[in-house]
C-alpha cells in the first residue's frame, strides 16, 4: 500500500500527526509520503499561508480568536465557505500528483486538503479512500462541509459534537490523535535523565513553548524560578524561536538549575525525564504528554481550538489550567510537591490516553484498500 499524507504548514501539530502516521505505515511495511499540500501549488503559497498563520497567532492572538468565533458562526453543513472554494482550486494539481504517485489512499491531518479532496470526490476526480484526522479536542469550523470516507477523532467524547455539527456518525472513529511510537512507550526515568544529562535526584519541571516559541516565556520562567526550591530544576524547550532561546540563555546564564534548549528531536526523552510539564494546549503536544502520562499544566491558550483543548483536558482530569500566569505557577508547584495529585492525574491519563491511534489508522487503510 502506498499512502499520501497531505498536511499544511500552519503550526507543527498537523505535521507531527502526519509524521506519526507515516512512521506507522513504514513500520507495517507500507510506503508513505507526507507532503505540504500548499507546495503542490507553489513554494510561495506555502510560505504565505504558513507565514500568515504564524504572524497572526503570534502577534495578534485576539484577532485569531475573533476569526475562529466568526468561522463557528458561519460554519454549517449546507453552505460551503470561502475557505472551501479557495481550496477547490488545488483539485487538478492534487489529482495529477495522486495519479503520478500511484497512491492507494490519502490521509489529511489538516482541514485544507480535506476540503480539496471533498471537491475531488464530488467531481469524480478521486477513486481512492480518503481519511481525515482531527488534531484538536473539538470539531473545528468547516469539518462539516468536508466529505471524507472516515474521520479519526481524538476521543470518543467528541463524537456528539461532530454529529451535531453535521459529520455523519458512521464515519467517526475515535482512535485518538496519532503520535510517534517514541511517545507511546515509557523510558525509565533514570535512563531518560542520563540521556538528557539531567540530575537523577531532583524534581524537574519541563516547559514546552511550542514549535514556534509562543508566549511570554522569559517572564514566566523567571517567576517560576523564583518560587522553586533549591533542588528543583527547570528545562525549557524553545522550539525554533532562536531569539527566545538567546534571551533565556542570557537571563539564566548564571543559574545551573535552568536548562535551555532550542529545537530538539528528543522531546520524548525529556518528557520521560521530567515530573511536571507546562505546555500551551496545542493538540499534539498535549496528546504526547497524555500518552506519556506526564502530569500537565496548560498555560494560556491561543484563543480558539486551544481553548477547547484546555477545557477538554481539565474536564477529564488530565491537566490543570489557568489563563493567568500566577495561577499556572501555583498549580505547577502544587502538582510537583504532591505525590497524590500526580498519581490522581496519571490515573486519569491512563484512562484517556489513546497511544495506538497511528497503528489503528494504518489498519483502517489496510481494510479500505485491501492491501
Amino acid at each position: 500500500m502506498k499512502i499520501l499524507i497531505l498536511s499544511c504548514n500552519t503550526g507543527e501539530g498537523h505535521n507531527a500527526a502526519g509524521r506519526a502516521i507515516e512512521e506507522a505505515a513504514r513500520a507495517a511495511g507500507h510506503e508513505a509520503d507526507m507532503v505540504d499540500a500548499m507546495l503542490l501549488r507553489s513554494r510561495g503559497t506555502s510560505r504565505f499561508v504558513g507565514g500568515l498563520y504564524v504572524s497572526i497567532v503570534k502577534h495578534l492572538p485576539k484577532l485569531f480568536g475573533f476569526a475562529y468565533q466568526l468561522a463557528l458562526l458561519i460554519s454549517n453543513r449546507w453552505l460551503k465557505s470561502p475557505i472551501y472554494w479557495l481550496n477547490t482550486r488545488m483539485a487538478k494539481r492534487y489529482a495529477a500528483y495522486i495519479e503520478a504517485g500511484g497512491y492507494d489512499a490519502v490521509v489529511m491531518p489538516h482541514l485544507y486538503p480535506a476540503e480539496t479532496i471533498t471537491y475531488m470526490k464530488k467531481h469524480n476526480m478521486l477513486s481512492i479512500p480518503a481519511v481525515a484526522v482531527g488534531t484538536d479536542y473539538t470539531c473545528i469550523p468547516f469539518w462539516e462541509e468536508t466529505g471524507c470516507d472516515y474521520y479519526i477523532l481524538p476521543h470518543e467524547d467528541l463524537t456528539e459534537e461532530y454529529v451535531k455539527r453535521g459529520v455523519p456518525q458512521e464515519k467517526l472513529l475515535p482512535y485518538g490523535i496519532p503520535v510517534r511510537h517514541a511517545f507511546t512507550v515509557h523510558q525509565d526515568k533514570a535512563a531518560a535523565r542520563k540521556r538528557c544529562r539531567l540530575p537523577q535526584d531532583a524534581p524537574i519541571f519541563l516547559i514546552m513553548s511550542g514549535s514556534m516559541g509562543f508566549g511570554k516565556l522569559v517572564v514566566f520562567a523567571l517567576a517560576l524560578y523564583k518560587q522553586c526550591k533549591d533542588n528543583e530544576h527547570i528545562v525549557i524547550i524553545c522550539g525554533n524561536n532562536h531569539k527566545l532561546r538567546s534571551m533565556l540563555t542570557k537571563e539564566f546564564k548564571k543559574h545551573e538549575r535552568v536548562h535551555i534548549l532550542g529545537y530538539t528531536t528528543h522531546v520524548s526523552s525529556y518528557m520521560d525525564a521530567c515530573d511536571v510539564i507546562f505546555t500551551k494546549p496545542g493538540g499534539l503536544t498535549s496528546t504526547e504528554a497524555l500518552a506519556k502520562m506526564v502530569p500537565t499544566i496548560h498555560t494560556a491558550p491561543i484563543p480558539g481550538c486551544e481553548t477547547k483543548n484546555s477545557a477538554f483536558f481539565v474536564d477529564h482530569g488530565i491537566s490543570y489550567a489557568s489563563k493567568y500566569m500566577i495561577e499556572q505557577i501555583r498549580l505547577g508547584l502544587l502538582l510537583m510537591r504532591s505525590h497524590d495529585l500526580q498519581e490522581d492525574m496519571r490515573s486519569a491519563q491512563e484512562l484517556h490516553r489513546r497511544p495506538d491511534a497511528a497503528k489503528k489508522t494504518i489498519e483502517l487503510l489496510e481494510s479500505l484498500t485491501g492491501h
